[in-house]
């Protein structure tokens, strides 16, 4: 079964960009000090014209009124410090899907829709997080279909501030203790059938996505192509941050824990 076929805004490169970097799954998190210090890093210093976040740029966002308070304030202040010198989009991921127009029109972030379609150098790619095209984990589908309604969000939000930290951490308690009960091949990847129709909708000829933290490219039928962003941790082991940069010439990987 395949997901019936969203709108397909689309983003059109500046005609002056020289580079677009893409980037997801950087967790920020107030526990992930070396994490927060390399997309800082990167963001302030890299030679891209834009940067586009598809998706959980945050561990955890419980709304915009704590962006002024304790790590969302330093995220803030360096979302506000980047988009002075290029241009900075946003598409909402699975953990930070409640990221508000105040916080991105504060930071001078651009929002983007879940998918876009990015135009740039003649040529149009689809872009998206990701979670909407693993199929296969129906739990989580149904618990995405809820979490994004108007009225669950609606609900959540009243809540004070400090209840909804609470309920954060301890999904985000929950969330890890379910991962580290299965290995990685029981993760859900993305459905490349619907992947397809997607790309066949948008007119695109590759995805780029992140959520499944599998950092590779695949073959898709007619031609096309998945090409998958991976997660950000500086903090635990081995550092890893992959990322892709777009330019005239193709599609570029980026192995930014090796920079």
């Amino acid at each position: 079964m395949s997901p019936g076929l969203p709108a397909f805004p689309v983003l059109r490169a500046d005609p002056a960009w020289h580079g677009i970097d893409l980037l997801s799954d950087v967790h920020l998190h107030a526990d992930m000090p070396q994490t927060f210090a390399a997309w800082r890093h990167h963001l302030l210093a890299t030679p891209a014209d834009a940067v586009l976040m598809l998706g959980d740029l945050f561990e955890v966002w419980v709304g915009d009124d704590a962006r002024h308070t304790g790590f969302e304030a330093q995220c803030l202040e360096v979302l506000c410090e980047a988009s002075r010198h290029r241009t900075l989009a946003f598409l909402p991921g699975n953990r930070d899907f409640l990221v508000g127009d105040t916080l991105l029109a504060e930071a001078g972030v651009r929002r983007l829709a879940d998918p876009t379609v990015l135009q740039a150098w003649g040529r149009r790619w689809l872009l998206s997080h990701g979670d909407a095209l693993c199929l296969s984990d129906t739990a989580y589908q149904q618990f995405r279909q809820q979490v994004r309604g108007v009225d669950w969000q609606r609900q959540f939000l009243a809540q004070p501030l400090a209840e909804r930290q609470r309920q954060a951490r301890a999904m985000r308690e929950a969330s890890a203790a379910h991962q580290a009960a299965m290995s990685p091949a029981q993760w859900s990847d993305v459905d490349d059938r619907a992947a397809t129709i997607w790309l066949d909708g948008a007119g695109a000829e590759a995805l780029i996505h992140g959520h499944t933290h599998r950092p590779d490219s695949h073959a898709l039928p007619g031609g096309r192509a998945r090409h998958v962003l991976g997660d950000w941790d500086f903090d635990h082991g081995a550092p890893r941050a992959r990322a892709l940069r777009l330019s005239a010439q193709g599609l570029c990987p980026l192995d930014l824990a090796a920079a």
